[in-house]
C-alpha cells in the first residue's frame, strides 16, 4: 500500500500507533465525562488490536494517581510510568524503533496537559497527530475546549473514534471488517462534545 501523503491526514495501519494516556483511578471522579472517554478509548484499543496497530500506555505518577482503570481493557500492555506532562520522553525508545511510523492516534487525559504536550512533542518529531476528540477530556470543559483549539492551531488533526477506525480498515472487503463493524455499531457515549463544536464558536 502506498504511503500516506504528508499533510493529508490519512492513517494507515502499517504506519500508525495508538497512544493511551493516563486513564487512571484517581482521575475517575475529577475528569468530566471520564467513563465515556475511557469507553471510547477502549473501543479504539479493540479496533487497533484487530487491525494490528500497536498501542502504548502511560501512567502519570501511578504511586499517587493509581493504576490504569480496568475498563480500558489494556490487559497485556505494559504501562510506562512518567512524571513529565508529555508521553514522548517515556516512549522515546518505542518511537525510535519504528522508522516507518507516520501517524499517532492520541487518547486520554488531560487535554490541556499531557495530551497537548504530547501532541506538540510528536509534531516536533515530524509525525502526524490525530487527537481522538471523543476519547480526550479534562477536569474542566473550558480547558478541554481551549486545548483542542490550541492543538488544531498547531497542526494536529481532530478526529472521532469512528472516523479513525474506518480510515484504518479502509475497505468493507477487509477480512476483519465484520468484527470492526460490531465495534462501531455500538453507540458512542455522549462526552459533551456537541456544545464544544457549535459552528458559532470562534475557537473552531
Amino acid at each position: 500500500m502506498a504511503a500516506a501523503r504528508p499533510g493529508l491526514g490519512r492513517v494507515l495501519p502499517g504506519s500508525s500507533i495508538l497512544f493511551l494516556c493516563d486513564m487512571q483511578e484517581k482521575f475517575r471522579h475529577r475528569v468530566v465525562y471520564f467513563p465515556e472517554i475511557v469507553a471510547v478509548a477502549a473501543r479504539m484499543l479493540k479496533a487497533a488490536r484487530l487491525l494490528e496497530v500497536p498501542a502504548v500506555l502511560t501512567e502519570q505518577y501511578p504511586q499517587g494517581l493509581g493504576p490504569t482503570v480496568p475498563e480500558l481493557g489494556a490487559t497485556g500492555l505494559q504501562a510506562l510510568s512518567k512524571t513529565c506532562f508529555s508521553m514522548v520522553p517515556a516512549l522515546r525508545q518505542e518511537l525510535d524503533r519504528r522508522p516507518q511510523l507516520q501517524s499517532v492516534l492520541l487518547c486520554g487525559i488531560e487535554a490541556q496537559a499531557c495530551i497537548l504536550n504530547t501532541a506538540l512533542d510528536l509534531l516536533d518529531r515530524g509525525l502526524q497527530v490525530h487527537v481522538v476528540v471523543d476519547a480526550c477530556s479534562s477536569r474542566s470543559q473550558v480547558d478541554r475546549l481551549v486545548a483542542l483549539a490550541r492543538m488544531r492551531q498547531s497542526g494536529t488533526f481532530l478526529s472521532t473514534s469512528e472516523g479513525l477506525i474506518l480510515q484504518l480498515v479502509g475497505d468493507a472487503a477487509h477480512p476483519r471488517f465484520k468484527e470492526i463493524q460490531n465495534i462501531i455499531k455500538e453507540p458512542v457515549p455522549d462526552s459533551g462534545l456537541l456544545g464544544l463544536f457549535q459552528s458559532q464558536n470562534p475557537l473552531f
